[in-house]
């Protein structure tokens, strides 16, 4: 079979990290659910990633280069992956792609990408050193690029 030479279709980056139907309740009266409502899942999707890695509470600190691609329509299945591209020593910066499974379970797109910011925090509210992973040196911990 000869080779195309083309890039096949686009693949989510990152880990699944959520999915959720979207419900008239997150529609605009045209049908197209609100950029709020993706972002929202976005942020949890982030938060139960950095979450994870963190060992513990973490609070939204940024976002950042929120890109919006396609509307998300009442009845598409919103699935949010995340991947961790930094890791500082209280904060994780998370890439968050939204991809939209159109008719439930058919056609996905990638429908908003963006970058979100955690810091870890103790019981307090307050600053917290991330821990480091059981693979993760002093000089591994920094920022990853991105992929091609």
């Amino acid at each position: 079979m000869a080779a195309s030479g083309g890039k096949g279709p686009e693949e989510p980056r990152g880990d699944l990290a959520t999915r959720t139907l979207a419900m008239p309740a997150d529609a605009n009266p045209s049908g197209d659910i609100f950029g709020g409502w993706v972002l929202s899942q976005m942020d949890i999707a982030g938060g139960i990633t950095a979450g994870a890695r963190a060992a513990g509470r973490v609070a939204t600190v940024a976002v950042d280069a929120m890109t919006f691609h396609r509307p998300v329509f009442v009845g598409d299945v919103l699935c949010v992956y995340a991947d961790i591209i930094w890791i500082g020593r209280t904060s994780i910066a998370i890439h968050t792609e939204a991809w939209a499974l159109r008719g439930r379970q058919s056609e996905r797109v990638k429908v908003t990408e963006g970058t979100f910011t955690f810091v870890a925090i103790d019981d307090q509210g307050q600053p917290r050193p991330v821990p480091p992973a059981p693979d993760v040196t002093e000089e591994t911990r920094t920022r990853k690029e991105p992929a091609a």
